[in-house]
């Protein structure tokens, strides 16, 4: 498969790169999509949430009566669940939210929602550009030119880059990724991917270990 190439003017080039049929040509799964991106957003809970008992709250070690003769119900400890100040019952504690996926389905899911994008028209292969200072203005053009502004972006870079990150900082609906780094939760929480042309074969690489 060939995908055409766009100047950070968004302007064809003429030119096309070449891109692998087994990554961006392939039938999308919805289900390996929807684990993939349960797992994400469920790994990213805390779980730190708790409530004290009545064997951890303060107090209450004293009977707060005797047991008979008051003429009221009889209490064993000011701790009690059903005491002002005493313990919870059933409440929250600390726990794990691991949530593991086999590797070839999180390749199926990256697949599907890169293949997805595809027949959506929702990709564009930029090339290569730097920025000479990290000026919010120079990507917002790109995004102009794209007819992108206000649009859910995601910019895929072949490495790090100081310069574009601090540019899109300010940019409320950009996000800046390493090409190989974008989860499968990155890549479908966007209206349209831009990649730049050398990262094709960093967002290919994961693929072929």
């Amino acid at each position: 498969m060939e995908l055409q190439v766009y100047s950070k003017e968004g302007k064809e080039t003429g030119r096309r790169i070449k891109v692998s049929d087994k990554i961006f040509a392939v039938e999308p799964n919805e289900h390996a999509v929807y684990l993939a991106v349960n797992a994400q957003l469920t790994n990213a809970r805390q779980g730190t949430r708790a409530t004290k008992t009545r064997s951890e709250v303060s107090g209450g070690g004293k009977k707060p009566w005797k047991q008979k003769g008051r003429g009221t119900a009889r209490s064993g400890s000011s701790r009690s669940p059903i005491w002002r100040g005493g313990g919870t019952t059933h409440g929250p504690q600390p726990q794990e939210f691991e949530f593991k996926l086999p590797v070839k389905v999180k390749r199926l899911a990256r697949k599907s929602v890169l293949s997805a994008k595809v027949k959506e028209d929702g990709i564009r292969i930029v090339e290569d550009f730097s920025l000479e200072q990290a000026k919010t203005k120079e990507v917002s053009t790109v995004l102009k030119s794209f007819g992108l502004t206000g649009a859910r972006t995601l910019l895929l870079l072949p490495e790090y880059d100081e310069k574009f990150w601090q540019a899109s900082r300010n940019l409320k609906n950009l996000r800046v990724h390493i090409a190989k780094d974008a989860s499968t939760y990155d890549l479908l929480h966007c209206r349209t991917l831009l990649v730049m042309e050398s990262a094709i074969k960093n967002l290919e690489e994961p693929f072929k270990s």
